[in-house]
């Protein structure tokens, strides 16, 4: 019994040792214990959103992980995915410690992130027309409206829309290119007839018909229609990442670009050219016109030739350029043929042979902006039978200017109807008042010859001014009269000093301008 015992405790004893020696072996081996060298923490929990992911010994290896997790999440998509993503570490000191291996860290990090996704963004395209914007889904739909501009215009579906790479932008935008579908097709037969012998022919024709003269084409060779299309304003195309609420529907982009709005255009003023005719031909009423331009005060405003006004027109937020080949008869006009009278100024006029339309048929290329018609030139015309032109002999002298004949002053009485300011005064003023201090210093308004400088009745002292385009001034009420009669005065130069004679009311400069012997509205006259 004793041989037996002794023998079960060196059994026991053996055990224990190997027990321990697995022990270790397990400890020191394994890879999901590590021996820990003691320098503070040297193992690390690691949380992404406040969820535990795994225990590290190193916590840049963690990074590595998240970003190998934020892969995956992305590739279940093909849109853009925005995920919350915290880490926080809890460092502690062990002696040994279990690590996590790296893919299971990153496979636990992934499901967080998909719990966590905050939004996804739509890989969607933005385009810019001027200072509009708007956003679509995909570059079908952007051809798709950009097409939808041109097929207004484009009945025969001659041509299409591509997207290029802007070449003069440092960033990948993209820009429109306008094909024609005939012109391609032409290319692509041309290169294949190149390829062979009739190629070869057809290359050698060309080349001798280079050398022959051309010939005149007569209309039956024209080809008319549509010749070219472009976009008048410049298109610029973005990719860009944005959320469903911020997409526009293709029907109601296309509805966007293609209305007609209101948009400000300058107008320049041409020879004939009244307010009312402008706001006439600009389709806005007068009053509108009147109030988009600080310079005009009202309908009676004065314009000149060159005069830039401000007025709006319809038209899409992307405007279409086109060239169109038309044939047409008219009847036409010749231009004005003038004869130069040197004797006479320039508001003289005298029609020597009045015109007679003619008629011709013509093939012209016209160009439009939108619906307007910006150009026409003439390609090839016949007359049916020659217009008559006008013959019109015109003054090449300038004529004279006029001004207001004193410094400051009120106007107190414009031309025309009135009531009487005092007894033995017209109810119908036949000039302009202006009150001003006696002994103001008035000016003949133009250079001329005094016709009249004394007493005139109604007038007190009065003095008249003939000039050398056939009108007359007159200057009244005054107080002392300083020319005579047959003295030749320069415009501005000092006839006389103002007063209160006559009949008047107080002290003022009475002034008149005639044309034919009859007096006009002397404010029409002044510079």
């Amino acid at each position: 019994m004793k041989m037996i015992s002794r023998h079960y405790k060196k059994m026991k004893i053996a055990y224990i040792k190997v027990a321990v020696f697995v022990s270790l072996v397990s400890i020191f081996f394994l890879p999901t214990y590590q021996k820990m060298e003691r320098t503070g923490d040297n193992i690390f929990t690691v949380y992404l959103n406040d969820t535990q992911v795994g225990i590290v010994e190193n916590p840049e290896e963690v990074d590595r992980c998240l970003i190998a997790a934020r892969r995956r999440l992305a590739g279940t998509s093909d849109e853009l995915v925005l995920a919350d993503s915290e880490l926080r570490y809890e460092g502690s000191e062990v002696l040994l410690g279990k690590v996590d291996d790296l893919k299971a860290i990153t496979a636990n990090m992934t499901e967080v992130l998909k719990n966590s996704v905050k939004e996804t963004l739509n890989r969607s395209y933005t385009v810019k027309i001027n200072e509009y914007t708007v956003n679509l889904a995909s570059t079908e739909e952007v051809l798709a409206l950009l097409q939808a501009s041109i097929n207004r215009y484009d009945g025969g579906n001659e041509y299409y829309v591509d997207l290029v790479l802007d070449g003069d932008r440092e960033l990948n935008v993209l820009t429109t290119q306008i094909c024609s579908a005939k012109e391609q097709q032409e290319e692509e037969q041309a290169a294949e007839e190149v390829m062979s012998s009739a190629g070869i022919d057809a290359a050698l024709d060309e080349m001798l018909a280079d050398v022959e003269p051309a010939k005149e084409k007569e209309f039956e060779d024209y080809e008319l229609g549509l010749m070219s299309l472009t976009f008048g304003d410049t298109v610029e195309v973005v990719e860009s990442y944005l959320q469903d609420y911020e997409l526009t529907s293709l029907e109601n982009a296309i509805e966007e670009v293609t209305k007609d709005q209101e948009k400000e255009q300058i107008y320049e003023v041409v020879s004939g050219d009244t307010l009312s005719q402008i706001a006439e031909k600009n389709e806005i009423p007068l009053a509108d016109l009147i109030a988009m331009n600080e310079t005009i005060e009202n309908e009676n405003s004065m314009i000149r030739v060159g005069d830039e006004l401000i007025v709006t027109v319809p038209e899409p937020e992307l405007s279409v350029e086109r060239t169109e080949e038309v044939y047409y008869e008219e009847d036409y006009e010749a231009e004005i043929v003038y004869v130069d009278n040197d004797d006479w100024y320039t508001t003289q006029t005298k029609t020597l042979q009045e015109p007679s339309a003619g008629h011709r048929i013509v093939v012209a290329n016209v160009s439009y902006r939108n619906q307007e018609e910006t150009g026409r030139e003439i390609l090839k015309e016949e007359i049916t039978y020659e217009a008559v032109p006008k013959i019109v002999e015109r003054g090449t002298k300038i004529p004279p200017t006029y001004i207001k004949p004193i410094s400051g002053g009120r106007q107190t009485s414009g031309f025309g109807r009135r009531r009487a300011p005092t007894r033995g005064a017209s109810s119908y003023h036949k000039g302009v008042d202006w009150a001003t201090p006696t002994g103001t210093a008035v000016m003949a308004s133009s250079a001329g010859t005094v016709a009249k400088a004394g007493w005139g009745s109604g007038y007190g002292y009065v003095v008249y001014i003939n000039h050398a385009d056939g009108r007359q001034t007159r200057y009244g009420h005054l107080s002392k009269v300083l020319v005579s009669p047959g003295q030749t005065v320069a415009q501005g130069q000092k006839i006389a000093l103002s007063g209160n004679t006559g009949v008047s009311t107080g002290p003022h400069v009475h002034f008149e301008i005639l044309i034919g012997g009859s007096q006009v509205n002397p404010l029409n006259y002044l510079n």
